[in-house]
């Protein structure tokens, strides 16, 4: 008997914007969409880390851990004085849930193995950008000490570098789901929806949608500037305009 394909949201960095957080949590929901898996990056850059933790705490069935998740939670790590401020905003509860967190996640969806993770398959810390060589390409579907040794994957998806994006060739998929609350290639928040039959062996139907949720921007940045997140006007123009705040300071803006 077929079975009915289901639907899986991907998340990722969220940075502490709980208000793209919400509305895309709001989208989710509009869509009858059951299980949501986060990519990490849950705090940092926006003002209410705590906040996004408990939510993702609440909403999400996985959360991995992205690389500001894991160097915020460190404390052995000396922080500067805007992310020293992003540490202390959150609770010891918040810092050792944070500290925790897997990263990765393999999952069977209509036959295929579907592997999640933050940045890349040797860490949370180490980047593959959008324009990327072959090389790096086949290598995001390899085992390492970082993953696991299990099967290897036919679908990848990840988050960490804030840009939407799917590539298909020899046989493999990888997709980025973009940023919900840091998003550096359009003034909306964005995810990503698999749909096919979760944990199904049997090959079958499989999609993967992007979808973009607009969300009060300015509600968000005047949040920031009530609760005194440093930074506060690169953080603006990021979620304005989608300029990275190093590139903002580079140029002296």
């Amino acid at each position: 008997m077929p079975t009915h394909p289901t639907q899986l949201a991907i998340v990722s960095d969220v940075h502490g914007n709980v208000t793209a957080f919400e509305a895309v949590l709001a989208d989710i929901d509009a869509r009858g969409i059951e299980r949501i898996v986060n990519l990490g990056d849950v705090v940092g850059k926006g003002p209410r880390g705590s906040e996004a933790v408990k939510l993702s705490r609440q909403r999400c069935a996985v959360t991995v851990r992205g690389n500001w998740d894991s160097f915020i939670s460190d404390e052995a790590i000396e922080l500067g004085p805007d992310t020293q401020w992003t540490r202390e905003e959150l609770t010891s509860d918040d810092l050792e849930w944070l500290a925790g967190l897997p990263g990765s996640l393999d999952l069977r969806v209509s036959g295929r193995h579907v592997r999640l993770f933050h940045a890349s398959q040797v860490s949370e810390f180490h980047r593959v950008r959008r324009q990327h060589t072959s090389e790096e390409f086949r290598a995001m579907f390899t085992n390492t000490d970082f993953t696991g040794h299990g099967p290897c994957p036919t679908v990848v998806g990840y988050g960490d570098i804030h840009r939407t994006y799917l590539e298909t060739n020899e046989g493999l998929t990888l997709f980025n789901a973009g940023s919900v609350g840091n998003h550096l290639d359009a003034p909306t928040a964005s995810y990503a929806v698999l749909t096919g039959e979760l944990d199904g062996s049997a090959p079958g139907p499989f999609g993967i949608e992007f979808v973009r949720v607009p969300y009060d921007i300015e509600a968000e940045v005047a949040a920031a500037r009530d609760l005194g997140l440093p930074d506060v006007e690169l953080y603006a123009v990021e979620l304005r305009e989608g300029v990275y705040r190093g590139d903002q300071r580079r140029r002296g803006g």
